[in-house]
């Protein structure tokens, strides 16, 4: 097998949100290229485009991983998950609820990397501590909050403070 070109186009199997589709990308797109620009998710942001600051944070095969990083041939039969996932249809899910209860979000373009990798933390740990949340967080920056709140709101949403808490 030859190796593609950066121009080329590769049929990729992939699973995007619960839905399945075979699509040709570009072989130099990044995984958040294809989200945003192909599949009109723009919920994932493109913040450093280095891996640095986790706004582009999905789910692959249900562990955190940065979009910008990560080619979107990668992705060829596996599944990713994004933040419009993480809602049914206008009802916000629990830890989005406890992101708005918590006031867990301000200027917002970081709140959907911060989401996911709050997601794949209480996927794998539904009551985690105070410092399991700030590791699980560790890889994402926010300019705006502080961070307190959104812990605040993880661990809400992991039901380990009480709602006088917020």
């Amino acid at each position: 097998m030859t190796t593609p070109s950066p121009s080329d186009r590769i049929d990729i199997d992939i699973e995007i949100n619960g839905r399945r589709r075979t699509v040709a990308v570009n072989a130099r797109d990044t995984l958040a290229d294809h989200l945003r620009n192909d599949q009109n998710l723009n919920g994932t942001k493109l913040g450093c485009e280095h891996g640095v600051c986790g706004a582009c944070t999905v789910l692959l095969d249900g562990a955190a991983v940065r979009s910008c990083l990560t080619l979107a041939a990668q992705g060829d039969g596996r599944t990713v998950r994004t933040v419009e996932d993480l809602s049914r249809g206008s009802s916000l899910s629990p830890l989005q609820e406890a992101f708005k209860k918590h006031h867990a979000l301000q200027c917002g373009f970081c709140t959907a990397g911060f989401l996911m990798s709050a997601t794949e933390l209480l996927d794998s740990n539904p009551a985690p501590t105070r410092a399991d949340v700030v590791e699980a967080l560790s890889g994402n920056l926010c300019r705006c909050t502080g961070y307190q709140t959104i812990i605040d709101a993880v661990l809400d949403a992991a039901g380990q403070i009480g709602n006088d808490n917020g």
